[in-house]
């Protein structure tokens, strides 16, 4: 087992790795920004690291920094939490050329999947079930209305290098296409420094369906059920759910045994996601992730597994912890995002929260790095909790979610907290009856 871990990040994250390392035995040393100088992790850490100013690219995204701080305090693994340098290979590469284990995933595993166009061949020679599209990159408008004319309209354009929906255009007819390709590749070149894209038939009415696994690297892999993560803004995930609402028992261990099998096959060493469109019954493959997810609490809620003690478990040489066979899925759990953003319009809301009050009582769960007189710096993303709450079944962690959100405050700032007590009471969401656009075309509705 590592003697000194450092985690690389901040917020929530940062704080999440770091009670998963205290609960192992193993010292801690985080890395700050300037700006972070008074964050909750740099409070609770056993070392800190300042390592540059409040940019991201001169602090967080800083591998030189961040290797100079595992020398400097003798940390011998980096957990690189979500974002920032999470699904980086080079600095995967970079670790392992200075005898620092990178708690994840190989970096030819990360190159792979961090490739759309690689990732998806990928996916197909594991027998994971794929969209119909592209084979590879598109490269010209002719090539483009060939592959949409056979696949049929409408078809959808997607960044190869990217995500969070820059580089994605839907394009319905073939007079639509030529606009909608040359703007994809337009806007994945600006965001990705990467212009490739490719083609996949559209879904009209989607669910956002994702696999957890986690992968001993020497072809042993485990799933741990799947997340439904349909609500979204702008392809951003606003509330996720353990077990999805639309799947049965039969399509949840089919899909579930297809991706642990794939990922055994493969050698994947560490927690991964991949994430799949269902719709009638049918799963297609969009990506996998090679990092902890922010929705994973909801699985650990279901399953009593704490996916960071399997990643530092498994990055040490442990193995894992649990066969397939120990997996008892129990109960029902949602997360909810809490942004320091106006319910509204979304923009982010930085400043310094007054007064910080989170719910308690059976099943409830916060993560979050923020407290009362805490000032949200306007450099990051604007997550500043998660809220997870579980029952022995959706009708009551959904009661339980509703009183839940009535006792969080958040004073000083505006958050997304209405906007959650708003969808708790919504009938399409009590009946699970919602698809990835219902959250676009509720908020339009109610404007």
């Amino acid at each position: 087992m590592f003697q000194k871990i450092l985690i690389a990040n901040r917020g929530e994250i940062a704080l999440r790795v770091l009670r998963a390392a205290k609960e192992l035995g193993i010292q801690t040393v985080v890395v700050h920004s300037t700006a972070d100088a008074d964050a909750m992790h740099v409070r609770l850490a056993d070392e800190s690291v300042c390592i540059g100013p409040p940019p991201s690219r001169d602090s967080y995204l800083n591998i030189h920094q961040i290797v100079a701080a595992c020398e400097i305090t003798g940390a011998d693994a980096v957990h690189p939490g979500y974002g920032f340098l999470s699904e980086n290979a080079k600095f995967a590469d970079i670790l392992a050329a200075h005898n620092i284990t990178f708690i994840g995933p190989s970096a030819d595993h990360i190159r792979i999947m961090g490739d759309k166009i690689e990732a998806k061949r990928t996916a197909k020679r594991l027998g994971i079930p794929v969209v119909p599209g592209s084979d590879g990159a598109v490269t010209d408008e002719r090539e483009a209305k060939r592959i949409a004319a056979e696949i049929g309209y409408p078809v959808i354009i997607k960044a190869s290098a990217g995500g969070g929906g820059r580089g994605m255009k839907v394009a319905r007819s073939e007079q639509d296409l030529e606009i909608a390709l040359a703007t994809a590749r337009s806007e994945a070149g600006a965001a990705f420094g990467d212009d490739a894209v490719y083609i996949e038939k559209y879904l009209e009415k989607p669910r956002h369906i994702e696999v957890q696994i986690v992968g001993d690297g020497a072809g042993k892999a485990i799933h741990l059920g799947e997340r439904d993560c349909s609500l979204q803004r702008r392809h951003q995930k606003v509330w996720e759910e353990a077990n999805s609402p639309a799947l049965n028992a039969e399509e949840r261990d089919r899909i579930g045994t297809t991706c642990s099998k794939a990922i055994a096959d493969l050698g994947y060493s560490g927690a991964g996601t991949i994430e799949f469109l269902y719709e009638n019954g049918e799963f297609y493959f969009i990506e996998m992730n090679t990092r902890l997810q922010v929705e994973h609490p909801v699985t650990e809620a279901i399953t009593g597994i704490d996916l960071v003690h399997e990643q530092i478990r498994v990055a040490s040489g442990g193995g894992l912890s649990v066969s397939q066979q120990d997996i008892r899925f129990q109960g029902h759990a949602i997360e909810c995002r809490i942004n320091a953003e106006d319910p509204r319009t979304f923009t982010p809301s930085p400043g310094t929260i007054t007064h910080f009050h989170t719910p308690g009582g059976l099943g409830i769960r916060v993560d979050s790095g923020v407290y009362s007189g805490y000032k949200i710096p306007p450099y990051y993303d604007s997550l500043i909790g998660k809220l997870i709450v579980h029952g022995r079944n959706r009708v009551e962690c959904m009661m339980r979610l509703r009183r839940a959100l009535d006792e969080f405050v958040v004073d000083g700032i505006k958050t997304t907290l209405p906007l959650f007590r708003d969808l708790v009471g919504n009938s399409d969401i009590a009946n699970g009856d919602y698809d990835i656009h219902w959250l676009e075309k509720h908020l339009a509705e109610t404007e």
